[in-house]
């Protein structure tokens, strides 16, 4: 793995365990063996660092949950899921994106969009899952998607909040699956 992605991907860990402005460039530089210039070499502000680490993210998580329309409503529902308990269970870290959505007011504009688009993705993905089923329509489908990752993220907080992984499987019970 090169210095630069190990730059993106400290960054990415730091900031789903303690926010946008819990970590320093001198704190990656240290955990991944370089000079805190050359973070700023490639990084010139922690914004850019940000941008970077948001958009990876979002391709990882979507790359992941694969084509929307490749298996059925209900697999995809529990894999969006699976993907999220992972993370929160197995982990034991925050989605990156709900982390940064946490923050947003204090974020740089340019990060703050990426977190946006990290979420309109997310709710454009499940929404053509749950419109391929019955009797949901178009009006509803968009309203799942909101539920969904709305729930999932909540059930990350929670989980995490009370250090108790059942509180994830209780909150996400809640996602309808048919």
């Amino acid at each position: 793995m090169s210095k630069l992605q190990e730059i993106i991907d400290t960054a990415e860990g730091m900031i789903r365990e303690r926010g946008y402005n819990g970590f320093s460039f001198r704190e990656i530089a240290d955990a991944v063996g370089v000079k805190s210039a050359s973070v700023h070499y490639h990084f010139p502000t922690k914004g850019d660092l940000g941008v970077v680490v948001a958009k990876s993210y979002t391709e990882k998580f979507l790359g992941a949950l694969g084509d929307p329309s490749g298996a059925t409503p209900k697999k995809l529902i529990e894999r969006y899921i699976e993907a999220c308990r992972y993370a929160i269970i197995k982990q034991d870290k925050m989605c990156l994106c709900g982390m940064l959505g946490a923050e947003v007011a204090a974020l740089p504009e340019s990060v703050a969009r990426e977190t946006k688009i990290f979420f309109e993705k997310n709710i454009d993905w499940l929404t053509i899952v749950y419109a391929r089923m019955a009797n949901v329509g178009p009006a509803g489908a968009v309203a799942r998607a909101h539920g969904g990752v709305a729930t999932v993220e909540g059930a990350m907080i929670l989980a995490r909040t009370l250090n108790d992984a059942d509180a994830f499987e209780k909150a996400v019970k809640q996602i309808p699956t048919t």
